[in-house]
């Protein structure tokens, strides 16, 4: 295991929860504060970055933090060290205490907010409540010497193309013969200079997400034999990788709305929330939005969900839901409270395989500020 420096720790955290995923405009995610350019051995994980946090993270003796909600969300016009904020800064820079700020893009990342959220609710069957990000699908057709030609689907596949639903390595090849006349000031693998070759070769064709296409064409160009490998590039017609914000699903077993709100309760550790409907209603298929989910009601609505489990409902938008029969249950935005032990352990795991040695630090500070009575 060695030490790991900043920068690596959060490539890891990016595999897994990409800044592309963000849907919020200009969503002030990534490094907030200090620099990722050091060694790092303790990360400190936490739904909010507040003095008593950064007290935390000193005491503790960790060197980043990585925060759900950005300690700095606008525009900063001063920096001024006399305001709460600019003591905060002011604290964790004297500290040399670097700041990352995962926001939407980890309320869209498989395993992030929403499905850590559902995991807590015990829903069954899930599927995505709002579509936020899609990617094309990508074809790379290769022509390869036939003795050669299963190293580089080998190689192409542990870059991630060919994964197609619960399938991976898929490929597809074809035989034939491939010609071509080597140049002066060429090096060829096959055949001499100024004479025309003629070779068995296979065409390897294999799919994979945009996002992936420079590994894919490194992961051939580094196993190909050729100097100047033949091969095509295209762009498919065809959506993949579909995710988004909010979950859907349902209850093991069907329950009131009344009975359904105790088991929220139970579930996300909160001993208040508010309840829009009738308390009577069955509730079989539930959707949910960590933190404020105002703007989903008809997503929810569309989705055939009989209740919504989302933070900061509004006056007016509680009635809009119980215009068109959709229950809500409001536990609370600070349920959002559930990334930080999920992020610690995915973190962890994903350290351990990369052998940096590295503790991930679940916060002990509630930075709830409402109080209930």
């Amino acid at each position: 295991m060695k030490i790991a420096n900043g920068h690596e720790i959060i490539q890891l955290f990016e595999s897994w929860s990409p800044k592309k995923l963000a849907c919020m405009d200009n969503d002030p995610i990534g490094l907030a504060i200090g620099t990722l350019s050091k060694e790092v051995t303790k990360v400190l994980v936490t739904l909010d970055v507040n003095e008593q946090v950064a007290d935390e993270a000193i005491a503790k003796e960790c060197e980043l933090i990585i925060a759900h909600h950005p300690p700095i969300f606008r525009k900063l016009a001063h920096l001024r060290t006399d305001t709460p904020a600019g003591k905060l800064y002011e604290k964790l820079i004297k500290n040399d205490i670097a700041v990352y700020a995962a926001h939407t893009n980890l309320d869209v990342a498989e395993g992030g907010v929403n499905d850590l959220l559902a995991d807590a609710l015990q829903l069954e069957d899930r599927q995505i409540l709002e579509k936020t990000y899609q990617e094309n699908l990508m074809k790379l057709a290769v022509f390869v010497p036939a003795d050669h030609a299963e190293n580089v689907r080998l190689a192409m596949a542990r870059a991630g193309a060919g994964a197609i639903g619960n399938y991976e390595a898929c490929s597809f090849s074809t035989r034939g013969q491939g010609r071509f006349r080597p140049l002066e000031g060429a090096d060829p693998f096959i055949g001499d200079i100024g004479d025309m070759e003629q070779t068995d070769e296979e065409k390897i064709e294999v799919v994979f997400t945009q996002s992936i296409k420079n590994k894919v064409l490194k992961a051939m160009l580094n196993s190909h034999p050729y100097e100047e490998p033949a091969y095509d590039l295209y762009t498919l017609a065809v959506e993949a990788n579909e995710m988004g914000l909010g979950r859907v699903g349902r209850l093991k077993e069907s329950m009131t709305l009344e009975r359904f709100a105790e088991h929220v309760k139970a579930c996300l550790n909160v001993t208040k929330l508010r309840v829009v409907g009738d308390i009577t209603k069955t509730i079989s298929k539930v959707a949910v939005v960590g933190g404020d989910g105002n703007k989903y009601i008809h997503a929810a609505k569309r989705s055939g969900a009989d209740v919504f489990v989302t933070g900061d409902i509004g006056f007016h938008i509680a009635q809009d839901a119980e215009n068109i029969g959709l229950s809500i249950v409001d536990p609370g935005h600070h349920v959002e409270k559930v990334m930080i032990k999920g992020v610690a352990e995915k973190m962890e795991k994903l350290c351990s395989e990369a052998k940096l040695s590295v503790q991930f630090v679940q916060s002990e500070i509630n930075t709830e500020p409402f109080i209930f009575i």
